[in-house]
């Protein structure tokens, strides 16, 4: 289960989980019905973002196209739409999208904009002479608008997080159920020795988890890693340690395995997943979130893994953030050592 959950995560989120629109299924209205509507309809069937499945003859049928949910959007071309462009007058054309979705919704009508108004500067540049500004656009560290470079990161952080806390949350409760607590604590061991044993086994299965999503994310993904692998790991041991620290706190607070797992899982998946920035920008939330957001330790190394990973940025750039992972590392193992209880209740 430890090795198998991860690998299935990143396969979920890498391939069924991605943002990315493929083969689009649309609806066409063509009242113009000439050589240049059609030639707009081609370029549009011919990207791989798109695929015209079905050529409306009335506006009644609009709604119904929607009904199935198979169609995202309707292409309305007006009548005019070539005398438009051969007098390089203002050419207008309709989009009808599915809102339901409004993140989807916005990506189709960005990219069929696109679309359409290259169509329309190259067909000024062959009627005219003028001169005419057409901004070059690239996609710096993602050319191809692929999912994996802003899935990969968060599902490191999510899954290295998750099990890290999950593993260890049962280490002492479980001694606590079976009756070997009473061992360790009549011991010479300290509690310090007592929480560092429980979480180096942990430790180095955690740094197992972490190759096999790298090598599944070089080799199954295409995402190649830019930055130094030496960096990688070093921030990722830091993560890992915090993680295991939670974990650790969570075993110490409860009295039953079942208590730990609940917490474990509720308590690290939410706050993760929303408040990461892996899922939705922090930028975008209220202000409190913000800055709740910020004891999140998914949240940092996900920052420092993608500048890792994507940009191939060194220690000068993330500095800050991995001073952040260890203040919380001091801290915590700081409250783990305070609040271990050397005699059982």
């Amino acid at each position: 289960m430890i090795f198998g959950m991860p690998i299935v995560q990143v396969l979920l989120f890498g391939f069924a989980l991605s943002t990315e629109i493929k083969n689009t299924k649309i609806a066409v209205f063509d009242q113009d019905k000439t050589q240049e509507s059609a030639q707009l309809l081609e370029k549009i069937n011919q990207n791989l973002y798109f695929d015209i499945a079905e050529n409306i003859r009335s506006d009644k049928e609009f709604e119904q196209v929607f009904k199935t949910g198979e169609k995202k959007v309707i292409l309305n071309i007006p009548r005019g739409f070539s005398k438009n462009i051969n007098n390089a007058e203002k050419t207008d054309i309709q989009l009808i999208v599915d809102g339901i979705d409004i993140n989807l919704a916005n990506q189709i009508t960005n990219f069929l904009e696109n679309i359409a108004t290259d169509f329309y500067t190259k067909k000024q540049l062959q009627t005219t002479n003028q001169m005419v500004i057409k901004p070059e656009i690239r996609m710096l560290y993602n050319p191809q608008l692929k999912g994996a470079p802003n899935f990969v990161p968060g599902v490191m952080a999510m899954i290295l997080l998750i099990v890290c806390v999950m593993m260890t949350a049962i280490s002492i409760v479980k001694e606590k159920e079976t009756g070997t607590m009473e061992i360790l604590l009549v011991s010479p061991m300290k509690p310090a020795f007592i929480i560092i044993s429980k979480a180096v086994p942990y430790l180095f299965l955690s740094l197992l988890i972490l190759v096999s999503i790298l090598i599944l994310s070089v080799t199954l993904l295409e995402l190649p890693i830019h930055g130094s692998l030496f960096l990688l790991f070093a921030v990722s041991f830091v993560y890992i340690t915090v993680s295991l620290l939670l974990g650790i706190l969570i075993s110490i607070f409860t009295q039953t395995q079942q208590q730990a797992m609940l917490i474990s899982l509720l308590g690290m998946m939410l706050p993760t997943l929303l408040l990461s920035g892996f899922m939705f920008p922090i930028e975008n939330m209220p202000i409190p979130l913000q800055v709740i957001s910020n004891i999140i330790p998914a949240k940092w190394y996900y920052l420092m893994i993608k500048n890792i990973m994507i940009k191939g940025t060194g220690l000068f750039i993330i500095w800050k953030e991995l001073l952040v992972l260890l203040g919380m590392m001091g801290v915590l193992f700081v409250v783990a050592i305070k609040k271990f209880k050397i005699r059982l209740e």
